[in-house]
């Protein structure tokens, strides 16, 4: 049997060469930022490596500890988990975008003055997943301890020290400044 061999003209026979770079833009923090990044960046990587943004902090690198916490679309993510070329023409907030000029956000203040940090790793995601944390209740989304009668009506989750601890579970603090972080929490919700 005769076999017929294919010849490509490219180089020796290697597949074409594949851009791996995208280009795309994220209003970060109330301003539109053009990147062109490596299809493989996360958005933690972008945020700190090409943006400057280093309040989102890279702890675990798998999604468990909360530290890289932003809020995109106004919706808390865990940053090192999410594809920066997936993000497009998305909202991202960090840390460093909560402040009105010099005067901070209403939960970094109660941060500051229940001291809810001792090291301050974790503190940027902390905050984020707090606000987020607090649309979604407002937005009437359940948690695993939000009573059923509650989570029937759709209406606002109201936010005790449980509740609050139980959506917060996601972040993690090395220096257990858990009490704290739910005092000052509880300083602002509604």
């Amino acid at each position: 049997m005769d076999t017929i061999a294919w010849t490509d003209d490219t180089d020796a026979g290697q597949p074409p060469p594949v851009d791996d770079h995208s280009t795309l833009t994220l209003h970060i923090n109330g301003s539109d930022r053009k990147l062109t990044l490596d299809h493989r960046t996360t958005l933690l990587d972008a945020l700190r490596e090409h943006l400057g943004l280093i309040g989102a902090k890279k702890g675990c690198d798998h999604g468990q500890c909360g530290a890289c916490t932003v809020l995109v679309d106004g919706r808390r993510a865990n940053s090192c988990l999410l594809l920066a070329v997936a993000q497009d023409g998305r909202r991202v907030t960090t840390i460093e975008g909560l402040a009105d000029g010099d005067r901070p956000h209403p939960l970094q203040e109660a941060f500051l003055e229940r001291d809810a940090f001792q090291c301050g790793y974790c503190t940027p995601g902390q905050i984020c997943s707090a606000l987020g944390m607090l649309g979604e209740a407002e937005d009437g989304f359940p948690s695993h301890v939000t009573p059923p009668d509650t989570a029937a009506d759709g209406g606002p989750v109201p936010l005790d020290a449980e509740e609050i601890r139980e959506r917060m579970s996601g972040n993690l603090c090395r220096c257990g400044a858990y009490p704290r972080i739910v005092e000052a929490i509880e300083d602002v919700t509604p």
